[in-house]
């Protein structure tokens, strides 16, 4: 298993997936570009960094392993210089062929018949040219919409075993876009351990204010202002709300200034980056989960199941893969982008009728249960890899 930078905030799910396919029987060896730069929150972290090979920086080595493979190192050259855009990107890319070539002697000297790739973007360029110099047979797995992960799709995923997509949105670019066969292409969803979260046997009474919660990167696109918009006019019609933000990201400050901005007092809290365990006890205090994300890159978000599994109905925009995990008035409610009265009717029914929002929660752990258990979801992987294998 080949993870970007392995592991961070947003990693739980890859590691929730390696832990059920080991549970299953298979070896599982873990790799990853190179080691984060920022610190996991998560408790499986220090394990986790202690059982990954990174392939960066490469080994001396992997330098001597390649020259030994002259055919190989003439196709990734081959390839590189096939690629589109200027030299200077080409130029970097050869720093990607000594990863690939660390990538391909590790693989090979530990056995490994496979590497499933959770990115489409250069980590895919390194896996490509590992096979070149007698790697496994490798899969990718595209996570959000294709322009996210770069260019070069068709390069990239010509020599995939198959091409996994976290929804059916992105499964349609990999074939219409990237030109792969659709007999090649899976729409496989991350997966969350569902024994994990515990559920009353009765569905929770709202105690007071409407709890909301967002658990995600601190990011503009994650929309996090038209939710505090919405709040702020349901607030001045007289509901009583409270929201709580976890997460970390690079708009911290501007999410900040629009908590400011709405003279929420202590009604909105910003509580950082939370481990497992924490996210686990927040969804336990929630009465509602919120995800208002706009454009591009959001394919079937993890932090939604993880609140349907806690038996928490979710508001959820129309982006990725979100109509396809939830229906609407079922299991959970879905409103356009950016529309702020949608949100704020969505939460207002639910602030308003307590028994149709426990009626939600209870279908969405019902749902979670069904469909997005980590171990059917690994279960699901494994049969594609070996499927492409024969």
């Amino acid at each position: 298993m080949l993870i970007p930078e392995f592991p961070t905030q947003t990693h739980a799910f890859f590691w929730r997936e390696i832990e059920a396919l080991r549970a299953s029987g298979v070896e599982v060896h873990v790799l990853s570009t190179k080691a984060p730069t920022d610190k996991c929150p998560h408790e499986f972290a220090r394990i986790a960094i202690g059982q990954t090979h990174y392939v960066y920086p490469p080994s001396k080595l992997a330098v001597a392993f390649s020259v030994f493979r002259p055919a190989g190192l003439l196709q990734s050259l081959r390839y590189i210089l096939n690629l589109s855009g200027s030299l200077g990107r080409k130029f970097r890319l050869l720093g990607h062929l000594m990863c690939a070539a660390d990538l391909a002697r590790h693989s090979i000297k530990n056995g490994v018949d496979h590497i499933h790739v959770h990115s489409c973007a250069d980590a895919a360029h390194v896996v490509a040219m590992a096979k070149f110099l007698g790697g496994a047979p490798y899969s990718l797995h595209l996570h959000g919409d294709l322009p996210v992960y770069g260019v070069d799709h068709r390069q990239k995923m010509s020599g995939a075993s198959f091409v996994a997509a976290a929804a059916r949105p992105m499964q349609r670019q990999v074939i219409d876009e990237a030109g792969v066969p659709e007999s090649r292409t899976y729409t496989l969803w991350m997966g969350v351990d569902t024994s994990r979260f515990s559920v009353p046997a009765m569905p929770r009474r709202r105690q007071g204010a409407l709890h909301m919660v967002s658990v995600g990167r601190m990011h503009l696109c994650k929309g996090h202002r038209y939710t505090l918009q919405a709040m702020r006019m349901l607030i001045d019609m007289g509901a009583d709300i409270r929201y709580t933000i976890a997460g970390s990201g690079p708009h911290e400050a501007e999410i900040a200034a629009s908590v400011a901005d709405g003279q929420f007092g202590d009604r909105v809290r910003l509580v950082g980056s939370l481990g497992e365990a924490e996210v686990l006890e927040l969804l336990k205090t929630a009465d509602a989960f919120v995800l208002s994300s706009t454009g591009i890159g959001e394919a079937s978000p993890v932090a939604v199941m993880e609140a349907m599994a806690a038996g928490v109905p979710a508001v959820c925009s129309v982006i990725g893969g979100t109509p396809e995990m939830i229906s609407d008035g079922v299991d959970g409610m879905l409103v356009a982008q950016e529309d702020v009265d949608g949100l704020a009717s969505a939460i207002r029914r639910l602030h308003d009728d307590e028994a149709f929002r426990q009626r939600l929660g209870t279908a969405a752990r019902q749902r979670a249960v069904e469909q997005f258990d980590s171990k059917a979801t690994a279960r699901k992987l494994l049969t594609a890899i070996e499927q492409s294998t024969g």
